[in-house]
């Protein structure tokens, strides 16, 4: 029995995803370039646009489809001093249930001096029974700017679907010159829709966002909330000690997209990635 048991976790462990990148970039003659690409198993990162106006746009693949139980993940991403970056994923990440071990993500984030990054990846769509752990470290030198968007939404909403039950936990810390200046961990366990449902938590909406700017002042609060009048879902914004942060909800993910949009559009994100648009 014993023997049996072990055979069969063995034989999970050798069927579950494990994906890495690695992408360093630099400044050369103010131009943003690749430095060092790293990929292995199911991530590959790619380059549709090359270098535009000095900076540098890229898009994480996942080719294994959608995460699962037991699959781990680990993107690092290392913009150089005065080197911009916008990065985003190819489409929309699925996590699906899971009957045992947890889904992990594991994101690195590290920017230089004067330098720029934007990770704007599509939304993660968490499905019936997920169990995902994600990690989301940031470094930022002095100088440095971010402009980090996570969406999550609880199950396909044009599909009626609901996540009853689940685990979902997110850290993330955020240092600036060394200093912890950003630190949150959320966590949802047990019984989501009951959760999601109450008027204090989700009042029923079931796509949430957050956006974190830095740096980040009333001029950024004051640009998200001169577009009040465009939100569908509800959005709130503050700002204290250089960073800005927006909060967002929505009742489905199409509701949620459209305010993401126009809250990072109001933050000055530039043309959104071509992949948020088709």
């Amino acid at each position: 029995m014993r023997a049996s048991a072990t055979l069969r976790n063995e034989t999970f462990a050798g069927n579950r995803a494990v994906g890495r990148v690695v992408l360093e970039t630099k400044a050369v003659a103010g131009v943003s370039r690749r430095f060092r690409v790293h990929e292995a198993g199911s991530l590959r990162i790619r380059f549709p646009n090359g270098e535009v106006r000095g900076a540098l746009d890229a898009v994480i693949v996942n080719t294994a489809g959608g995460m699962a139980g037991g699959d781990r993940f680990d993107i690092d991403l290392s913009v150089g001093a005065q080197a911009r970056l916008t990065v985003t994923t190819a489409a929309a990440e699925k996590i699906y249930r899971s009957m045992g071990p947890d889904t992990r993500i594991a994101l690195k984030l590290t920017v230089g001096p004067g330098g720029t990054l934007n990770w704007l990846p599509q939304e993660t769509i968490l499905f019936d029974q997920v169990r995902l752990q994600r990690a989301i470290d940031v470094a930022l030198a002095p100088g440095a700017s971010l402009l980090l968007a996570e969406a999550v939404v609880f199950g396909r909403s044009a599909m009626g679907e609901t996540v009853r039950l689940g685990h979902f936990s997110d850290r993330w810390r955020v240092r600036m010159d060394g200093k912890l200046v950003f630190a949150e961990t959320v966590r949802v366990d047990g019984e989501i829709s009951q959760l999601l449902a109450q008027r204090a938590v989700g009042g029923n909406a079931v796509a949430v966002a957050s956006v974190l700017k830095v740096p980040g002042d009333d001029a950024a609060v004051a640009a998200v909330r001169a577009m009040h009048p465009d939100f569908f879902g509800e959005v709130g914004v503050s700002a204290w000690n250089g960073i800005a942060l927006a909060r967002l909800i929505a009742i489905d993910g199409a509701t949620l997209r459209r305010d993401l949009a126009t809250v990072l559009t109001a933050l000055g994100a530039g043309p959104l990635p071509r992949l948020w648009v088709n």
